[in-house]
Formats: C-alpha cells, structure tokens, sequence
C-alpha cells in the first residue's frame, strides 16, 4: 500500500450557545507516500479544522482518520508546522528541535539526542544558530527551527498550516524550496494548507480544493509539471488563474 493517510467521510461542526457552525461535511481524501498536497478554499471553510482533527487537536464527529495500515490516527505518526512558529522562547534552537525527541525517544542517551539534533540542525541549515534563542532569529529562521522541531519525531506526514503566509516574498520562496529539498531528501509525505494558489501550484503535486461551509471536497487537481517550476511559463499561470476562480466561487 502506498497510502499514508485516508479521510474517510470527515464531518465536524461546532456549537455554541444556540448557534451550529457545520465546518466540514463528509470529507474524503487519500495522500500517498512523498506527496505534497495542498488544500485549499475560502476563508473559514474549515481547511484548519482537517488537519486539527488528523493531529487529534479536534475530535470528528463523524468518519475516520486512517494510517497506512488501515487502522485508526491514533498509531499515525504526524507532526504540525503552525503558522505562528510556536517556538518556546526560552529554549534555544537546540533546545527547540531537542524538546519534542527527549519526549519521543525519552530513553535514548544524550549521545543520540545529540546527534538527531545535529543531523536536523544542518537539514534545515541552522548549524551555526544552534545556541540562539528565537528572539534573535527572522521569521524564515524561526520557521525552519518549528520545521526541525517537527521532523525530530520523524513523522509520517507533516502537517502546515499556513506555514509562510507572514513571510515576505523572497523568504516564503526560500522555504517553499527548502520544502521540496526535505521532501527528495528524506522522502518526506507534506499536507499543506495555503490561501496562496502560487505557492500551490509552485509546491504540489495534487491540490484539494474545499467549497464554502459546510466544506466538502470540490475537485482535486493533479499538478504535472516538472520540478524546478516555472511560474512565468503560460501553462503554470492558466493553472493558477484556474486555481484562484475555483477558490474565490467558494461553490
């Protein structure tokens, strides 16, 4: 089997006082191994909701979250990227990345603590701030230490939602390709919520394209071109327009 996850008819709604919000209805959905799919959607159609419940942030009320093996999300292993890096401001860079292994591998020696955090710290090019705390690192940095951190429990889909979206242009390209490295490197499987149809289409091989709430699954778009990709070639751009008019018709 090469699926690492299946949603199988995801429904999720949301109560307060005498109001009902029905965030997602009945979403279906197979990612499969090195995949770096994208959902997207209008704003507040519940794409943040999918991945809360796949990482057992939020409890479904109805349908599965199902591994590789077919059985329930409790034996999946993921990790989340935030978009807010939520690094602990305390705690150094190695520190950070070192956090959630000691909770992982709480037995291991701090030889191999040690050694796991270096092998991270120079995958995300962090080698030389490995003793910096988080208030001396830019917003791309920071971002590349909660990616670190995330891998360090070596997850079998890493879950992002919205991870660049409070980056400039330039930085959010940087680690848009630092992404595709990481992925060819340790075939790494990405579930990336993005509003952004460039960074999509720049990223993906296959983008999931949620309707307004109730969210149900609209289409699912293969992106077949060749990587590097070249956003300023004709087809890329029909692709993106085509990308943006299905999102913004939120039908």
């Amino acid at each position: 089997m090469n699926e690492v996850l299946v949603l199988d008819s995801l429904s999720k709604q949301f109560i307060e006082g005498d109001s009902v919000c029905r965030a997602i209805d009945s979403v279906s959905l197979t990612i499969r191994k090195k995949e770096i799919v994208c959902l997207m959607g209008p704003s507040g159609c519940g794409k943040s909701t999918v991945l809360r419940i796949i990482s057992r942030l939020e409890n479904a009320d109805s349908g599965q979250v199902l591994g590789s093996d077919g059985l329930y999300s409790e034996r999946l292993r993921s990790a989340m990227v935030f978009q807010d890096h939520g690094l602990f401001p305390w705690l150094s860079v190695r520190e950070n990345i070192s956090y959630g292994l000691n909770m992982k591998v709480r037995f291991s020696s701090k030889e191999q603590v040690n050694k796991k955090v270096s092998e991270l710290l120079t995958l995300v090019r962090m080698e030389e701030f490995a003793n910096s705390l988080p208030h001396h690192l830019s917003g791309g940095m920071k971002q590349r230490v909660a990616v670190a951190r995330a891998l360090a429990v070596e997850p079998e889909i890493l879950l992002m939602d919205e991870p660049f979206s409070a980056l400039d242009t330039f930085t959010r390209r940087e680690l848009q390709d630092e992404v595709l490295r990481i992925r060819n490197q340790l075939n790494t499987t990405f579930f990336i919520v993005t509003h952004n149809p460039e960074e999509a289409v720049y990223l993906a091989d296959r983008i999931v394209i949620l309707t307004q709430r109730p969210a149900v699954v609209r289409k699912e778009i293969p992106v077949t071109f060749e990587f590097p990709r070249n956003m300023a070639d004709p087809s890329v751009i029909a692709l993106v327009q085509d990308v943006t008019r299905l999102v913004a018709s939120g039908q």
